[in-house]
């Protein structure tokens, strides 16, 4: 018999967004995963007192781990697994990292201990944890995800607006790729952790005449709100969020009036 492996989204950052099945998971696994994009991490490390440890660093700045604390203390009690995600994109050495993590991973599970990997948002989005899961999967062990708040539902509830009405389409771009193509779909477009490519992103609104609004640390200190595109400032920080829609009719008009 081995244990079970779960990827649960913790929400957005903001520990009244998580939910209370992923708060149940937390307190029933004895081992918690998180990711570290520090490259000084070279292979997987467990710690069984992570808060004193000479790895605490890593707890300090994985917000994941400090919205799950915030919403159940006992987090605080449990063992860690630092699992080393380079933020690379050489596909062999992602490879080889990945499978040194499943390794460890599977060690755990292999001594009949549950194991949850804490994401922000949702672990089906964007999350270094499916790289772990669909792994210990494929190997035949015991998975689940639970799902969370995600942040463009966040940060569009932030915003007060909606994301696609009646038939309008809905694009969830990861912005810190090329966007240029993703920018002439229909409907409305999420643009997904721009923050390091925020030149270039506004260069694509303006040349395409796009309405956006952007949320910069959606539900954690030092969260801003920005409501129009000429707000958004060049510099931003990683976790920014942009709701990108087309300019209505009447918008457009306007625009045209106040032309000199």
């Amino acid at each position: 018999m081995s244990g079970k492996f779960t990827g649960a989204g913790v929400g957005p950052g903001d520990p009244e967004l998580i939910t209370c099945k992923a708060l149940r998971v937390i307190r029933e696994s004895s081992v918690i995963a998180i990711p570290v994009s520090d490259p000084e991490l070279e292979e997987p490390v467990r710690d069984t007192c992570p808060e004193k440890g000479i790895y605490s660093r890593y707890l300090q700045g994985c917000v994941a781990y400090q919205t799950a604390r915030k919403a159940c203390p006992e987090t605080e009690d449990k063992e860690v697994l630092f699992l080393p995600m380079p933020m690379i994109k050489e596909k062999e050495r992602l490879k080889a990292v990945h499978d040194m993590d499943v390794r460890q991973v599977a060690e755990l599970l292999d001594q009949n201990r549950d194991v949850v990997f804490l994401t922000l948002g949702d672990p089906s989005v964007y999350s270094t944890c499916m790289y772990v899961h669909k792994r210990l999967k494929r190997m035949g062990y015991e998975t689940a995800l639970v799902p969370g708040v995600t942040s463009f539902c966040a940060a569009a509830a932030r915003l007060d607006c909606s994301l696609a009405e009646n038939r309008e389409e809905l694009h969830i771009l990861p912005a810190s790729y090329d966007i240029e193509e993703g920018l002439k779909l229909p409907g409305t477009k999420v643009l997904m952790k721009a923050g390091r490519k925020m030149g270039q992103v506004k260069a694509l609104l303006r040349e395409r005449d796009l309405e956006a609004k952007m949320v910069e640390n959606c539900g954690m200190e030092g969260e801003r709100v920005f409501r129009s595109r000429e707000e958004i400032p060049d510099q931003a920080g990683y976790y920014s969020l942009l709701v990108v829609k087309e300019r209505s009719e009447k918008s457009r008009d306007r625009k045209r009036r106040n032309r000199p």
